[in-house]
């Protein structure tokens, strides 16, 4: 049986008359409504038309309701259509409660302020949420700061939420809970904050472990980073070779950012600066033990002690080793002696050598190999200014093309040489703080030009014709071993007729003058010519005088009768 509300006659007509209304008025709007019955699981609302409307109970339950509706109760309901196709006016509570809540949501979108909804179904991404008549999508990275695997808990409770965008043609709604305890941790943190002071001592909790620190909760709610270069005096590498996750450990505070309330902690600055005096400590040229921490392309890392760690740059690793790997020489966790070559306190550096706590080889190569004093190499490498030779201990020295033959240029000579060709050298020079030995080839043998002993200016040599070229002829001094010299084309007769280098043939031998010696260039220069003109004078000094009536002809007849050969 249903409860009612008879209304009399005459009261009828008087609303019958009052409902005689425009209906484009009343469509698609909200209006206040009577609820005159419920029968099962609809109510009949009176909105003051012709006829009634229904509307579904549930559309009145919301989560959290006190009571339902009941007879007589006002509430507003949304006109679709004053009358259907049975006489009947269509109307919807969902509908009014939703064009309220889009009113009221947009104010509070606008003026950033929170709503209260509930969650009441999970759908793919996220959750729905019941903001009080519309329905607004609650993704799954904004329930909460953390991830949340069940949100169970959280159905069907009022509870805060942001809004973050409105579409209200295409009834959209995204909020955040996220935003919202965010804000309220914000607000928390920033009052701890104020409490705290740099240098203050606390002890948290290790809540999270990164490669470049560890986060530590001091509050609930607010934490602080405690970098990996803070934790140890020594050298760490990763946070997780000293904290764990949920330990707790007593930190200090280094500083607080007031604008952005970050917390930087510090562990080691609980414990002595080991820098502090090290100078003292570790003196310039003392030789310490230590072992090797970390390897870089540019050296490696040696600890002296807890906290102090020095670099050892890889041009301070071996005499003899150039342009190799560091790993090649040490490795980590070996333990070695080092000296201290410089201590920066201030910086904290301390630069550190390995070959200096071992002979150098360059000062006992030239102990053992005087200049002067010739050794066998292989040669290692060719370059443009000269060949490196092989010596022993790894170590290279170096012959310049000057040094390659006494009478070809360098540029031609080192044309004869190729990598692993064994060769003999002279020790011309060592250098051991530079780290060089010149080297000389063309010195293994005689120079060419000490052979001739005291060459002087107008003396008369032999020569055997090496080669014939078009401006004169190159000739050898004294045979074989002697040095070379060129006479040029107009220095090979005093006939005009005769100056053809073409009337020589390699092997000839010649004799001509020295016109000229020059030991810094190691340069002779000859001539035929000058050695024919000086016995034409001196044959003339002897065998005649200039009012004799003799002619040049008789004068040397006479005087080549008067030689030996004759």
């Amino acid at each position: 049986m249903s409860e009612t509300l008879t209304p009399s006659r005459d009261e009828f007509a008087e609303m019958f008359e009052a409902s005689i209304v425009d209906r484009d008025t009343f469509e698609q709007t909200v209006v206040k409504g009577t609820v005159t019955a419920i029968e099962k699981d609809v109510a009949i609302i009176d909105v003051g038309l012709k006829t009634e409307g229904r509307v579904p109970l549930k559309e009145f339950y919301q989560p959290g309701a006190e009571e339902p509706i009941k007879i007589g109760s006002t509430v507003d309901v949304f006109i679709d259509r004053v009358e259907n196709a049975q006489g009947e006016a269509v109307i919807s509570r969902e509908k009014a409660r939703r064009e309220e809540a889009w009113d009221r949501l947009e104010r509070s979108f606008e003026d950033e302020d929170r709503v209260e909804g509930h969650i009441f179904n999970r759908v793919k991404g996220g959750f729905t949420v019941d903001l009080g008549g519309a329905v607004a999508f609650l993704p799954g990275s904004q329930v909460d700061i953390r991830p949340v695997r069940d949100a169970t808990p959280l159905m069907n409770l009022p509870q805060p939420f942001k809004i973050l965008k409105m579409d209200k043609r295409r009834g959209n709604i995204v909020v955040s809970r996220r935003a919202v305890l965010e804000e309220d941790r914000a607000e928390h943190r920033q009052e701890v904050v104020r409490d705290l002071n740099e240098g203050d001592e606390k002890e948290g909790v290790v809540k999270n472990i990164t490669d470049y620190g560890a986060f530590v909760e001091l509050a609930p709610g607010v934490d602080g980073l405690l970098h990996v270069t803070d934790m140890s005096w020594s050298r760490v590498n990763h946070p997780s070779e000293v904290l764990n996750v949920n330990d707790t450990v007593r930190v200090k505070i280094i500083k607080i950012n007031p604008e952005t309330s970050r917390i930087s902690l510090g562990m080691k600055q609980l414990q002595p600066d080991p820098w502090e005096g090290v100078s003292a400590k570790y003196p310039v040229s003392g030789v310490f033990h230590g072992k090797v921490t970390n390897i870089t392309d540019y050296g490696a890392f040696v600890e002296l002690e807890d906290g102090i760690e020095g670099l050892v740059h890889v041009s301070e690793m071996s005499w003899v080793k150039k342009n190799v790997p560091p790993s090649s020489i040490v490795s980590p966790g070996q333990e070695v002696d080092v000296m201290v070559l410089e201590v920066d306190e201030y910086k904290r550096r301390i630069s550190l050598g390995l070959k200096q706590t071992l002979s150098n080889p360059w000062e006992t190569f030239a102990e053992r190999h005087p200049i002067g004093s010739t050794i066998e190499g292989e040669v290692k490498n060719i370059t443009e200014f000269g060949l490196f030779v092989g010596i022993e201990d790894d170590m290279d020295g170096m012959v310049h093309l000057s040094d390659l033959d006494w009478d070809r240029s360098g540029d031609d000579a080192i044309k004869d040489y190729r990598k692993g060709d064994v060769v003999q050298a002279k020790i011309l020079d060592v250098d051991p703080d530079k780290e060089r030995i010149s080297l000389g080839i063309k010195q293994v043998a005689n120079d060419p030009m000490e052979s001739m002993g005291e060459l002087q200016r107008g003396a008369d040599v032999t020569c055997e014709v090496t080669a014939i070229e078009n401006g004169g002829i190159e000739v050898r001094v004294g045979g074989d071993g002697g040095p070379k010299a060129f006479i040029r084309k107009s220095d090979l007769s005093r006939d005009r007729n005769e100056q053809r280098p073409e009337r020589f043939a390699v092997g000839d031998k010649i004799d001509a003058r020295i016109t000229a010696v020059d030991r810094a260039s190691r340069r002779l220069s000859l001539s035929i010519k000058a050695r024919e003109l000086a016995e034409e004078k001196k044959a003339v000094e002897e065998f005649g005088s200039a009012d004799s009536g003799a002619s040049l002809g008789d004068i040397l007849g006479a005087a080549l009768k008067d030689t030996p050969d004759a």
